[in-house]
């Protein structure tokens, strides 16, 4: 994910070639814009510093970088997650900075299931299925949740409709505080 791709403004990130290689936009969560606003600003320092040191900009897309030779080196097209280190582009062999690998956050995201010693088997595309279900639950319509995770089927979003069954009735017991829709 670069910059570019997150609109604080209108509440929303872009996914680049995410699953089925599309680009879709989806939500950002209102209680994460200030901590990842002070992700960014600490990012943006080592952007400044990898800049004073001349580095090679990141590696764009396709032929971005020859259409647009300077675009890696610009900050709205700089990581969201860097690599904390500079290491050698597999294809160009130019020592750039990489963004973090996503094995790194499947480690950490395994490691914090445990410390919350949650039984059920949860990876991050679990995370997914998550946010698909809580909006359906929540009385999200269908259209918008296929829209939201790129599906071109509303058949493969309908899947999610028989696990977003939490409470059916859409009310809560007299005995846990009354009747609220």
């Amino acid at each position: 994910m670069r910059v570019k791709d997150v609109d604080f403004e209108r509440g929303c990130l872009t996914i680049r070639s995410g699953k089925g290689d599309k680009d879709r936009q989806t939500l950002l969560p209102e209680s994460l814009k200030d901590d990842l606003q002070r992700h960014l600003r600490k990012v943006r320092e080592l952007y400044e510093e990898d800049r004073r040191k001349e580095c090679a900009g990141v590696w764009l897309p396709n032929a971005l970088e020859r259409k647009y030779p300077n675009a890696g080196k610009q900050w709205a097209w700089f990581w969201v997650f860097p690599s904390r280190k500079l290491s050698i582009d597999p294809v160009s062999k130019i020592i750039r900075r990489h963004y973090l690998f996503p094995t790194v956050l499947g480690k950490a995201f395994r490691q914090a299931v445990q410390r919350a010693d949650i039984a059920k088997r949860a990876t991050i595309h679990t995370l997914r299925h998550s946010f698909a279900t809580h909006l359906l639950e929540g009385g999200c319509d269908i259209r918008t949740v296929q829209e939201l995770l790129g599906h071109s089927s509303v058949e493969t979003t309908m899947i999610y409709t028989h696990v977003a069954k939490k409470n059916v009735l859409g009310i809560r017991s007299p005995m846990d505080g009354g009747l609220v829709r």
